[in-house]
């Protein structure tokens, strides 16, 4: 088992583009690297006004029930304020919360998948009002992952 903290975050606004998706072998697999391609593609990153951090944020939330239906996927960065967004960007708030803090370190993105199998298999008390990676300045092969907990 992954070893994880538990830590309080603040809360934190994020502004990205989001997809649909769920775990579903024929969806999130597929959704999510697309997602991240139109990131990249787009480069999103620099349409972003009022980054608080250079760092990229992919968020998952608004979920149906729990990690096995559906959720929405945010790849951004975090802000400041939502003033001056263009219409093909969304914003989210990241509310104030405890998170499991667990760390993917090794090859990515096999390192990144493994210790999200592992997370789910944990008996984490979640709420899943947010859970996100972090893509700092060790990123591919060192992410943060936060799992909102009660």
């Amino acid at each position: 088992m992954t070893n994880y903290t538990l830590i309080e975050k603040p809360e934190m606004i994020l502004v990205g583009i989001e997809c649909r998706t769920s775990n579903n072998p024929e969806a999130g697999p597929k959704d999510i690297p697309l997602l991240w391609q139109k990131f990249y593609q787009d480069n999103i990153v620099s349409k972003i006004p009022n980054k608080s951090s250079t760092e990229i944020i992919a968020l998952y939330c608004d979920y149906e029930t729990d990690a096995t239906g559906e959720y929405t996927v945010i790849i951004g960065c975090p802000v400041t304020s939502v003033e001056k967004l263009s219409k093909k960007l969304v914003s989210k708030i990241i509310p104030a919360s405890k998170y499991a803090h667990f760390s993917a370190i090794g090859e990515f993105p096999e390192s990144l998948i493994s210790t999200w199998n592992q997370i789910w298999q944990t008996k984490l008390p979640r709420t899943y009002t947010g859970d996100f990676e972090v893509y700092g300045e060790k990123a591919p092969n060192e992410v943060d992952l936060f799992i909102a907990v009660q």
